[in-house]
């Protein structure tokens, strides 16, 4: 499961037998979100919740929304096109 970046301790990661849609596992803080990326433009949307609050959630969106060009790349590189 390649890391595709880390940011405010968590990591986003790609697993590589993963299925369409694009999407990436955020793991950090004993908890896990998942949220299709709705690449090329975004916004990425939840699917997903284990144990972040909301607030939380909304953080990882921005980040994700701000990264996804990386996240949708990094994607395409292991799975092809979304």
């Amino acid at each position: 499961m390649p890391t595709v970046f880390t940011f405010n301790g968590l990591r986003v990661v790609i697993y590589l037998n993963d299925h369409r849609p694009a999407h990436v596992h955020v793991l950090g803080n004993g908890c896990q979100a998942i949220f299709i990326m709705n690449c090329p433009d975004g916004p990425p949307t939840l699917r997903e919740n284990m144990g972040f609050k909301a607030r939380e959630l909304a953080s990882i969106a921005r980040s994700l929304h701000d990264a996804r060009k990386t996240a949708c790349d990094e994607w395409t590189r292991l799975h092809g096109a979304f």
